[in-house]
């Protein structure tokens, strides 16, 4: 699919991402790594102006790309020498918290979009889903079962089980999914762009993983 994002599809391409990746210029932050192409496609369906949440957000290569689109950015991570890097050029909101051991920083907040990649400890799933407003997207990817093969992370902790996304997204509007096996460098992954429906829990009826 070329063009920009659009609501109601559901593809399995990841030589199509791999050359969308190659169109992409790097950021002019020359410490910060090129963007992930499933974030660049699918941000484009939040409005300019919107809040969103960038957790474990490390040195911000999504966090300086969706500021560059207009977008009001609040970064988490438990690494402060990455944070204080985007506090020195940028004018997000930057949280230093250790979100798996102390308290959740963003109690009762909720965000137009919250972006997740590269990152997984399930006990967080609740505050994850949680924190994206009613009509508000999911968007999400990361190591999944069969990247032990390729390398790290190799435990089962932090690979996501197969479908596992769509177990977590059930009853969300589910705009794109991708599983599989993706090249340079060679890992294989999950990723999922999901809408939060009005009117109804963010949690599935079915408990989590």
């Amino acid at each position: 699919m070329s063009g920009p994002a659009s609501e109601n599809v559901s593809t399995f391409s990841p030589r199509r991402d791999a050359a969308i990746a190659d169109t992409i210029q790097p950021m002019t932050h020359t410490h910060t790594p090129t963007p992930s192409p499933w974030i660049t496609r699918f941000s484009a369906l939040i409005p300019a102006g919107r809040q969103v949440l960038d957790l474990a957000c490390g040195q911000g290569r999504h966090a300086r790309y969706l500021q560059a689109q207009g977008l009001q950015v609040t970064g988490v991570d438990r690494d402060g020498t990455a944070l204080q890097s985007l506090q020195s050029d940028t004018a997000g909101e930057w949280l230093q918290a250790d979100i798996e051991n102390g308290a959740w920083p963003l109690e009762g907040r909720l965000f137009d979009a919250v972006v997740v990649t590269n990152y997984l400890w399930r006990p967080l799933w609740p505050r994850i889903l949680a924190s994206v407003a009613p009509g508000g997207l999911l968007l999400y990817e990361t190591f999944a079962q069969g990247n032990e093969a390729y390398g790290k992370p190799s435990r089962p902790d932090f690979l996501l089980q197969p479908g596992e996304l769509l177990q977590v997204c059930a009853g969300w509007s589910v705009i794109a999914y991708e599983a599989g096996l993706l090249r340079s460098p060679e890992r294989v992954v999950q990723r999922i762009a999901a809408r939060r429906p009005h009117g109804a829990s963010p949690l599935p009826a079915t408990p989590l993983p």
